[in-house]
């Protein structure tokens, strides 16, 4: 069976489920690759990458395979994103291409500034790590390297460009100031954080909704859990819709996503884990009022506070997200 898709501002059509590629210090780059590979078979055709995860050249081999084994390039959705030690003008256009040969592609049809700061942490670092060189926001130095990305549209590299890990106050801004508007928006969003505000500008903006940590990310790295963390699939309510329909509480998180229009890209390397998130995507069975329900379990539970990007002077975490 085809995955539903969800409409961008251009027209172009994006699978309504993709399959996220961020190994979380915890799977090797090749049990990665193998995923994208075997995922392509179940009928995957969204795949979510990034420079930082360190494994797109092996993934690119997985999409050539998938390419040759008779998958159109067409009917692929494929985003990478850049990282913060790349956002100088001088470096946004040559790691997007080493991005793109790396993945063994033509063209990506998303590119994301991964995060709003230019602020690096190094891999595994601990949660107190931080640049000596972080700084906040800086709409300015964000626009610099947007209107890298709008060039890369131009050349046609990139069908589309957009925002990771955005506030409303910093889309109205770009909003205000691109010439090429963020077609998505890549989030964190799952039941305990469903982030109603943000998520209802998006829409009305024409900004397409992606959702990470869909199952609440119960992979992510020790450096992302705090104390106060809630686990979504052990929710009441969760595991209650799904002993009414037969099927997981992690599926339940799924077709949720997929009904209420956000585009979640869970991540998996296990078949009968990244199978239950596509059958729940595709079947999407959940009633009117089990979404209701659903709807009055969030906790406004960030999980990925993002506390290594912090600068000298900041208040908290709570900054990094204009609280």
């Amino acid at each position: 069976m085809s995955v539903p898709t969800k409409t961008l501002y251009t027209g172009a059509k994006m699978p309504a489920i993709g399959l996220g590629t961020f190994g979380s210090d915890k799977y090797s780059g090749q049990q990665i690759a193998d995923a994208v590979l075997d995922a392509a078979e179940l009928g995957y055709r969204h795949i979510d990458c990034a420079a930082v995860y360190g494994n797109e050249d092996l993934v690119g081999e997985s999409l050539e395979k998938i390419i040759k084994g008779g998958v159109a390039r067409e009917d692929l959705w494929i985003t990478s994103k850049l990282w913060n030690d790349k956002h100088d003008e001088a470096d946004v256009i040559p790691a997007f291409e080493k991005s793109l040969s790396d993945l063994r592609l033509d063209y990506l049809d998303l590119y994301l500034i991964h995060w709003p700061f230019p602020n690096f942490h190094a891999p595994k670092v601990d949660v107190t790590s931080r640049d000596p060189h972080a700084k906040p926001y800086i709409h300015e130095n964000y626009m610099k390297t947007w209107r890298k990305l709008e060039e890369l549209v131009r050349r046609g590299l990139v069908r589309h460009i957009g925002t990771s890990n955005m506030t409303i106050h910093k889309l109205e801004q770009v909003l205000q100031d691109s010439e090429i508007k963020p077609a998505a928006n890549e989030m964190e969003l799952h039941p305990h954080f469903q982030q109603p505000e943000l998520f209802n500008y998006c829409v009305q903006n024409d900004i397409l909704p992606i959702g990470y940590s869909p199952l609440g990310s119960p992979s992510r790295p020790e450096r992302d859990r705090t104390p106060e963390d809630t686990v979504d699939v052990e929710d009441p309510v969760i595991k209650q819709i799904a002993a009414n329909h037969g099927m997981s509480s992690a599926a339940v998180c799924i077709a949720w996503a997929v009904q209420r229009g956000q585009v979640p890209i869970p991540f998996s390397v296990k078949r009968e884990q990244y199978k239950d998130s596509w059958n729940a995507a595709i079947s999407a069975p959940l009633t009117d009022s089990e979404m209701a329900s659903i709807a009055g379990i969030d906790k406004n539970c960030r999980l990925i506070k993002g506390q290594v990007f912090l600068w000298e002077g900041a208040s908290g975490w709570e900054a990094l997200w204009d609280e």
